[in-house]
């Protein structure tokens, strides 16, 4: 797409999504971390079963390392690749205690420190926790980006980078949660409800099924 055609694309998102943000449950950037580290391959819905109990006992770095990582396996077996994400949340915490005085550090080079936290976890921490203009590309934006022809790439960092050069400015803070919840519940992976998409008219998967 061109700049005048994504201006659209995002204007008619955010004409439908009134609260564009995470579905993720947490209640500060220390929680909002744990979460995004626990969801690496599961759902915000699975993660969301299990954090509050996990959060009601340990709240802060020091509290969750305290739990230790069979602790917190008790708490997050019901997710996928638990056993991993005890191990880095225990890691996480320690970093976050010994560098970082207990807080969550609001740059990327340094959240990239902590274990757990690739460059997509780091740019949802920010964008979310501290309102930085990021777009964490996961599964949902990498389909919509390419099946839209909003930014074409073939790796996730490939559409970041178009996707921060070709989004308008007054939508860059909302625009990774605006896609993530059109992926999420309208260009879905396998049957995409294009009868009920408000940006049909600007996508290109759309136009290939015209005649």
């Amino acid at each position: 797409m061109n700049k005048p055609q994504a201006k659209q694309f995002f204007e008619l998102l955010s004409e439908q999504i009134k609260n564009p943000t995470t579905e993720l449950k947490y209640r500060n950037s220390f929680e909002l971390l744990i979460a995004v580290i626990l969801s690496a391959q599961a759902t915000d819905i699975s993660v969301n079963k299990v954090s509050p109990s996990l959060f009601k006992i340990a709240p802060s770095p020091e509290k969750m390392l305290a739990l230790g990582e069979d602790g917190i396996i008790s708490y997050i077996k019901s997710i996928g690749l638990f056993r991993s994400k005890a191990k880095n949340i225990v890691n996480c915490c320690t970093t976050l205690i010994e560098k970082f005085n207990g807080e969550v550090p609001n740059t990327r080079e340094d959240l990239q420190q902590l274990a757990g936290v690739g460059r997509k976890t780091a740019n949802v921490v920010l964008n979310t926790a501290f309102g930085e203009p990021t777009i964490a590309v996961d599964t949902h934006i990498f389909r919509v980006s390419n099946r839209t022809g909003l930014a074409i790439g073939k790796n996730v960092l490939e559409v970041e980078q178009k996707l921060l050069k070709i989004t308008p400015k007054e939508y860059l803070k909302n625009a990774h949660h605006l896609l993530i919840l059109h992926g999420r519940y309208t260009c879905k992976a396998r049957k995409p409800l294009c009868q009920n998409c408000v940006v049909a008219k600007l996508c290109e998967f759309e136009a290939k099924k015209l005649p």
